[in-house]
């Protein structure tokens, strides 16, 4: 290449790793994946390293990309926190260790995952954590100790500390809370996070707490950056110290001495991939000894003693055979793409959303185009790219009507999705249905989708109240419904009438307001009468209540149709009474326990509302904390951990045994 070529080429590549570092780092918004971004900026280093009078001080090669936001006040970090150099290839990490031999003789290394989230520092004066801060551009970075205080997995008091402590840590989604969460911004018609990591990018960078607190964040600490009064002479030391202290660290790291056996871990590493609750786009290799480290030196912005291997995603070409158009509760309506099946990152994909109409349309998808798919956050199917149009293929428009109810939709303005216009449309109507009766509802069982379905297409239910005038010979009538299942059913509808007061409020599917939030109204409010009167500003003053879910709550209650609601359900038989705390016993009063794997009779939300009717309280991370690990089959690396800090691990027959007999293993 023409130096005058390389020159245009390299103020090019600036200005666009400029642009996506601003849409990445500060905006929690990428236009482009993880590899396409890596590629960009692999070109820029390339050019660099050829043209080197072209390289400046401040070229993105030199620095990390993030800069603090006027939202938060800054933070200066008196230990940088420096991004790492990636590789591509295995010929890459032995140019790696080639470097470092060039250094320090025999080296032992420490390889460990690269999770998928984002970099924060938590300090801690004798033992108390007091701040915590996202790394920025390295140098500086912004204040979120109130968000990173509803992180329940990070320590908020560590015993036996030294007077002060600086870790660095990676905040993370785990895929069942990114799904979960996928699910209920779809329902309400909400824009779509693309992936966990943007996800807890943006709950972290919340002004508001209370967001963050109810998108239930974990993280991983990798790092000790500052430390007085203990000695550390290693990573792998720094680690298991961090361990002990009741730190959360990655489930598994391991040391080598040749390179040969790092490659071949961290391709095991890449294995388990799809058998993590979290993501990991890579592992990181790590000189262990702190005074090699120093020997071998850093760049600008890379320490030259560790190496980020990043693994590609998987992409796959199928074809689109359709778009259906689902009808969510709240009325949104989500286009989604059929496929031919193809397996993704472990699994056979053969749908996925594609989000609204803007995404269709940017995208130019068409039905009978040839696509490549990849799993979102190795989780959720999406759409990369259209490879090719079927031959005398149209762009796809969406419809002027539900394509349920044939009534009129609108999209409305600042809304990204468009909306049927009718609250008697049938597919609300069995969302709605379906969700009312889930098991975080009203939890009648036995009244699945296909039992809903025939009820509603015999006309025996047009609303949720319905439900609750059904009799016996309702439900025989049915097909393939006896006089046995009819009882049955009877009797979990009945059942039901006596559920708690916050179950009740999930059950009415009130836009923003999920179970957890349900369960912190009627904590405030010990009656549904007391909920009805209360005032957006009511609504408001509860911790945990941002502005939206204040005014979407105020509105519904204030609504004539909803105290009308309220009423028919009270002279149903629905007690509408606040909870009342009647433990069966306190036997494990003060016991924390974490539950892993699948348990032989109990879900893990039964497990837990046992061990929390006997006094004690769960956990979704292991530390030196946890008193019981109770552990099903297939249990991952929870169990794994619990070992090695000598937790105590029991079985469901354990649980029960102690239950019984009131003596504790």
């Amino acid at each position: 290449m023409l130096y005058i070529e390389a020159a245009a080429r390299v103020a090019e590549l600036r200005r666009l790793i400029e642009y996506h570092n601003d849409r990445y780092y500060n905006k929690d918004n990428p236009e482009i994946s993880d590899f396409e971004y890596d590629m960009l900026l692999r070109e820029l280093e390339n050019l660099e390293e050829e043209f080197p009078e072209l390289k400046t001080a401040d070229s993105p090669t030199n620095r990390v990309g993030g800069n603090a936001s006027v939202k938060f006040s800054e933070v200066v970090h008196k230990v940088p926190m420096m991004s790492l150099h990636d590789a591509f290839s295995h010929d890459e990490l032995r140019d790696f260790d080639r470097k470092v031999r060039e250094v320090v003789s025999n080296p032992t290394y420490v390889v460990e995952p690269k999770f998928d989230g984002l970099s924060v520092s938590c300090e801690y004066r004798n033992g108390t954590f007091y701040r915590g801060s996202t790394r920025g551009d390295g140098v500086s970075g912004e204040d979120i100790t109130e968000n990173l205080l509803t992180i329940r997995s990070l320590p908020k008091f560590i015993e036996n500390a030294p007077e002060f402590l600086e870790v660095r840590g990676e905040v993370y989604m785990s895929f069942s809370t990114f799904e979960r969460l996928c699910n209920e911004q779809l329902d309400n018609g909400e824009k779509v996070f693309k992936n966990p990591r943007n996800a807890a990018a943006g709950s972290l960078r919340q002004k508001d707490s209370s967001i963050t607190a109810k998108r239930t964040l974990d993280i991983f600490i990798f790092n000790i950056q500052q430390v007085d009064g203990v000695e550390i002479k290693s990573h792998k030391q720094s680690l298991d110290y961090l361990t002990e202290l009741g730190f959360p660290t990655a489930p598994f790291y391991n040391t080598f001495t040749d390179i040969e056996c790092v490659i071949d871990e961290i391709e095991r590493i890449g294995n388990l991939r799809g058998e993590l609750e979290y993501g990991i786009d890579g592992a990181v290799i790590k000189v262990d000894n702190f005074e090699h480290r120093e020997l071998i030196g850093t760049t600008a912005k890379y320490p030259k003693w560790a190496e980020a291997y990043k693994y590609p995603p998987e992409e796959k070409q199928t074809v689109l055979l359709d778009i259906e158009l689902n009808v969510g509760r709240t009325g949104a309506i989500t286009p989604v793409g059929v496929f031919t099946p193809v397996l993704v990152a472990g699994s056979t994909v053969s749908r996925a959303t594609l989000n609204n109409e803007d995404y269709i349309r940017e995208k130019d998808i068409r039905i009978g185009d040839t696509v490549i798919i990849r799993k979102a956050g190795e989780i959720i199917p999406e759409v990369v790219s259209v490879v090719s149009h079927a031959e005398n293929s149209e762009p796809f428009r969406f419809p002027q009507v539900c394509p349920s109810c044939y009534n009129p939709i609108i999209r409305e303005e600042g809304e990204a999705v468009y909306r049927c216009t009718n609250t008697d449309c049938p597919a609300q109507l069995m969302r709605h249905l379906i969700h009312f009766v889930s098991r975080d509802a009203m939890d009648i069982e036995g009244m699945g989708p296909a039992v809903l379905e025939q009820l509603v297409d015999s006309g025996l239910v047009k609303s949720p109240t319905d439900i609750y005038r059904l009799t016996a010979e309702d439900i025989s009538s049915l097909e393939r419904k006896g006089e046995k299942s009819a009882k049955n059913l009877m009797d979990a509808i009945e059942k039901s009438k006596s559920r708690e007061l916050h179950r009740f409020i999930y059950a009415l599917g009130i836009r923003h307001i999920g179970v957890k939030i349900a369960k912190v109204l009627c904590e405030r409010f010990d009656s549904i009468d007391k909920i009805i009167s209360a005032t957006e500003d009511d609504f408001l003053s509860i911790e945990g209540f941002g502005q939206v879910m204040a005014c979407t709550a105020a509105a519904y209650f204030a609504m004539p149709g909803t105290k009308t609601l309220i009423d028919e359900f009270k002279s149903l038989g629905l007690s509408m009474k606040g909870e009342e705390k009647n433990l069966s016993s306190s036997i494990f009063e003060g016991k924390t326990f974490v539950l892993t794997g699948t348990l032989p009779t109990f879900t893990r939300g039964e497990a837990s509302s046992l061990i929390e009717q006997n006094g004690g309280k769960t956990s979704s991370s292991v530390s030196k904390k946890t008193s019981y690990v109770l552990a099903g089959e297939d249990a991952g690396s929870k169990l794994d951990k619990a070992n090695k800090l000598g937790v105590t691990v029991i079985s469901e027959a354990d649980l029960l045994s102690m239950i019984d007999s009131g003596n504790l293993i």
